[in-house]
């Protein structure tokens, strides 16, 4: 492990990681919900034999292909960082963060790359049973691909499942049920899915209305947009679900987190849910005595009932989770971040004894320091933490992202209902000022999922595995102008590549999809 590095390196690195992350977010959850509006249509056709709906199902199938195939260029990307910017990382965990992610290629992305040609090329050269087959099995497998990713993004947040090999230095999985299943991998995966649903309904509706703006194909952009605001209106609703999911499993496992996103400094029982605030740009930590919030709006018990179901519990905030000394949710004292350090360092220096009495064979010595190791493994990544302000992640970005999301969330409920309603009224088609709305509304699906994974990813700094392994001590020792002259190639040919997705996206709605009013 690198204890003495440049911070600078560790700023770039995540800087490089990030950006890759977000433009890969751009167009993954397009695809996770295109495939499936798609599918429902091609059924549609096939249970009709209306050739309207497969002429609608093949527009939207373009749109869906010119996304996935970008997708796909900035996901290789972020898979291979992971051994060029993250090496120590990949070495300490990649027993086990490498068993979803192989799964992923060799399972789901295969499935996705065969079937994905009988999709767009079969229509004519297969029955039409087969190429509905084909296109559901599609979406299946880029919904699989998104469950593997996503339990090892989980797995980060929250590791099980493994057991430290001091010998190697590496942690070996033991329980891939575990790693697949934990309650933090399913909610992520729920959330994220339903997030990508949303999303592509977002964008149908839009798109379509464009149509209905332009006085153009009308009955093509009125059938979609009556598809789009049904399932975007019932991911929606089961978004708030598993929003609450999550919000209960982060309170458990990840308490740290709630503080930042709530900005809570000092925890209380009957904790208060901030509606909205406004935070104090001049409190900068937590101990330094200003007040961290300007103006808020507080709902009286709902932080309590949001993180542990009871609308009495107590819920610790960042001041407290540094000190210790509160009674955790599984009934033991929370012990203070010094506490934890001074544990984590110990766990560091047991290994290193251990390892040098197993290679000079004296095994008494080495049994010793392998049980002072395996009583402080749990602190291992306290090791190399140097001041505890290091454990708090940035609250106010956490705050505000957090605040986006559910904002925009709401409003994505309303304006499903208020589309459906007006579809099915049958007053859509000359309502310009809903057709603009439509239209802008697009950009806010991308900005919700943005801001759900700003908080999904700093509010666990500054981990890269919660409790285990701190940023500092999982990067690559390279050199900082190497990140930087990277970060800015990705930044250009990201951009490039954006640019260009769009153009093409653009040009194909504005041909259109070849049905006659």
């Amino acid at each position: 492990m690198i204890e003495n590095i440049d911070t600078s390196l560790i700023d770039w690195s995540r800087a490089q990681f990030a950006l890759t992350a977000m433009y890969h977010w751009i167009f993954v959850p397009l695809t996770l919900g295109l495939a499936i509006i798609i599918g429902i249509m091609e059924t549609i056709y096939y249970r009709t034999n209306d050739e309207f709906w497969k002429s609608t199902a093949k527009f939207w199938m373009r749109l869906f292909g010119i996304n996935f195939a970008i997708g796909v260029a900035t996901g290789l990307i972020l898979e291979f960082e992971f051994g060029t910017n993250w090496s120590n990382y990949s070495w300490f965990v990649g027993d086990i963060f490498g068993a979803p992610l192989a799964i992923e290629g060799i399972l789901a992305f295969f499935m996705e790359s065969t079937f994905i040609a009988v999709m767009f090329f079969g229509w004519n050269k297969v029955g039409k049973g087969f190429h509905l087959a084909s296109t559901w099995l599609t979406g299946i497998g880029a919904t699989l691909s998104a469950w593997w990713i996503l339990v090892a993004n989980a797995w980060m947040q929250y590791p099980v499942g493994m057991t430290f090999n001091p010998d190697t230095v590496r942690n070996e999985m033991t329980d891939f049920v575990a790693v697949a299943t934990s309650p933090i991998a399913v909610d992520k995966f729920f959330h994220s899915v339903l997030s990508g649903w949303v999303l592509a309904a977002i964008f149908v509706v839009g798109v379509s209305c464009w149509y209905l703006l332009k006085d153009r194909n009308k009955k093509f952009a009125l059938a979609s947009i009556k598809i789009g605001a049904i399932m975007g209106l019932v991911s929606s609703v089961l978004l708030v679900v598993s929003g609450d999911n999550s919000g209960y499993q982060v309170g458990k496992k990840q308490p740290m987190k709630l503080a930042a996103i709530e900005g809570l400094y000092r925890g209380s029982k009957n904790a208060e849910l901030t509606a909205v605030g406004v935070m104090n740009p001049s409190k900068k930590t937590f101990d330094d005595g200003i007040k961290p919030f300007l103006f808020k709006v507080e709902f009286p018990h709902l932080l309590s009932l949001l993180a542990d179901h009871d609308f009495h519990s107590f819920v610790p905030g960042v001041q407290d989770i540094i000190n210790g000394g509160y009674q955790q949710k599984d009934g033991t004292i929370a012990l203070s971040a010094t506490e934890k350090i001074k544990r984590g360092k110990l766990a560091i220096v047991s290994l290193s004894k251990y390892r040098k009495a197993k290679r000079e064979n004296r095994l008494d010595d080495a049994q010793v320091a392998y049980k002072s190791l395996m009583q402080n493994m749990p602190y291992f990544g306290y090791g190399y933490i140097k001041d505890v302000h290091q454990l708090v992640p940035n609250v106010p970005l956490n705050f505000y992202a957090f605040r986006v999301m559910v904002t925009l969330g709401m409003y994505f409920i309303l304006f499903f209902i208020v589309t459906l309603f007006l579809s099915c009224k049958n007053k859509l088609s000359g309502m310009k000022w809903m057709h603009w709305v439509a239209i802008l509304t697009i950009p806010l699906g991308y900005i919700a999922g943005q801001a759900g994974w700003i908080v999904t990813e700093t509010g666990r700094q500054p981990w890269t595995i919660q409790d285990m392994l701190p940023v500092g001590a999982a990067i690559s020792k390279l050199n900082v102008s190497s990140v930087q002259t990277t970060f800015f190639i990705f930044l250009l040919f990201f951009t490039v590549m954006l640019i260009a997705g769009c153009t093409i996206m653009i040009k194909s709605i504005k041909k259109g999809p070849g049905i006659e009013n």
